[in-house]
């Protein structure tokens, strides 16, 4: 008794007639690598046409010495050298106070919230102290840190210092306590010890964080460097000397032009950190990529 089948019949197609898969659009990065140098020479061009608007329209000509136009910078304070040196030179101070408070904040940072990971009464016991740190008026107490450290170099470094800290003492602490609860529970399944926990585990899983804190504090540490040579003035002048000494004698192309030094180095100190952040972890984490 034969079974006949019920319903329309459907042509299955033989695998020649199927249509060859279509390949994904290959991603335009020629495009993509115009746009990439574009997109902030655009910005710079929009950045001066309105620094000339103000120059030359928002302002009368016997104002207009308090914003020169950019090509009055140019040749009064970038092509002569007798105004550049001295400026290289102050940068040049400002970036080792800096570094130096960089420094010292990352170690002291890293340090505090290794300690306050070990134990929650240690957090709860310091973490305040450190928020505090963060929110007191830096010029409040400059008088009591050059009465205790002097006024040069060291109060300086102190500057730094308090003003980086607290991003690298909360970045890192929130890498260390954000690791996933699986992977310790791996570490007490091989009976680890505290130590290799957190040298093989959490120090590991928090460098994005920490990288985090240390691109953060960089910029600070410069605002802390030039503040610092605002108010400590013994010793070799910084950057922050000197803009406090263009701003009194009304010299605009040298306040601007030191405010762009200090501008680029703090840019330079942000993106070595980028990249020392991209060799360090990688394209293991979303914060090593470039996007």
């Amino acid at each position: 008794m034969s079974v006949q089948s019920v319903g329309p019949t459907v042509a299955v197609p033989e695998a020649h007639d199927l249509p060859a898969a279509s390949a994904a659009p290959a991603p335009r990065r020629g495009r993509r690598g115009w746009a990439t140098p574009l997109a902030p020479l655009g910005s710079l061009l929009v950045a001066l046409g309105v620094w000339y608007l103000i120059s030359y329209v928002v302002l009368r000509p016997e104002r207009r010495f308090l914003v020169p136009p950019p090509h009055q910078v140019l040749s009064v304070s970038f092509l002569d050298w007798s105004h550049l040196e001295p400026m290289l030179s102050a940068l040049a101070l400002t970036a080792r106070v800096s570094l130096t408070g960089l420094l010292l904040a990352s170690v002291l940072g890293v340090g505090a919230a290794v300690l306050m990971s070990r134990a929650r009464l240690l957090e709860r016991a310091l973490y305040p102290y450190a928020v505090i740190l963060q929110t007191m008026p830096i010029l409040a107490i400059v008088p009591l840190i050059g009465l205790w450290f002097g006024f040069g170099y060291t109060s300086r470094t102190v500057v730094c210092v308090i003003i980086a800290l607290f991003p690298m003492i909360a970045n890192t602490l929130f890498g260390l306590q954000s690791v996933d609860r699986a992977h310790h529970d791996l570490f007490t399944l091989q009976q680890a010890s505290r130590w290799d926990r957190l040298r093989k585990l959490e120090l590991p899983a928090a460098l994005p964080a920490i990288f985090t804190g240390l691109r953060t504090s960089a910029g600070l540490s410069v605002i802390g460097a030039i503040v610092g040579d605002m108010f400590f003035k013994q010793g070799s002048p910084g950057i922050g000397t000197l803009l406090d000494v263009y701003r009194a004698r009304l010299q605009s192309e040298d306040l601007f032009a030191a405010i762009i030094l200090a501008s680029l180095f703090g840019v330079a100190v942000f993106a070595l950190f980028t990249f020392l952040n991209r060799l360090a972890i990688g394209s293991w984490h979303g914060s090593a990529t470039d996007r």
